[in-house]
């Protein structure tokens, strides 16, 4: 089980989720007549055999116009393979952004597209499980991107571990 935890603004506060989709919509009707895209990505570090520091992030992108970042991060146990930490990294992105997804259409949102950011690519040893994720992703209703398209896990939560 995942301990929740607090996510971090980009001006270092600490939010709760449903703070966060707050900091999103207000970022959002500030412009209401720009396109914006939410996207959500873990990426994660192992730091010993077995263990691994995971960080979600949640961004929004004011396209053409600037965005903002929310992260937070896990320590957790109990990854003996590079799949099971990535399986794991999209399973934490998918749990975020079901609640996300769901408190943003609760409230009067300007349109926006949502993405789950996989950080797997045509290169390195992660290329041979893009289909499964991308299928995952998918199978949850989700659209995703994967590198070099997957900046939310690949840049952001890569700078935040």
């Amino acid at each position: 089980m995942i301990k929740q935890s607090l996510f971090n603004s980009y001006h270092g506060d600490k939010l709760n989720p449903e703070a966060v989709v707050s900091e999103i919509i207000t970022f959002m009707r500030a412009l209401p007549n720009n396109r914006y895209k939410v996207m959500i990505g873990t990426d994660s570090l192992r730091y010993n055999e077995t263990d691994a520091d995971f960080v979600t992030a949640i961004v929004v992108h004011r396209v053409g116009n600037g965005g903002r970042y929310f992260w937070r991060r896990e320590e957790l146990g109990g990854f003996h393979t590079l799949r099971d930490r990535i399986l794991r990294e999209v399973m934490m992105s998918l749990d975020i952004a079901k609640g996300v997804l769901a408190s943003l259409k609760d409230r009067n949102t300007p349109e926006f597209d949502f993405e789950i950011h996989v950080d797997v690519g045509q290169n390195g040893e992660t290329k041979t499980m893009i289909q499964e994720l991308v299928g995952m992703v998918r199978a949850n209703n989700f659209e995703a991107r994967t590198k070099p398209e997957s900046y939310a896990a690949s840049s952001v939560a890569d700078r935040c571990i």
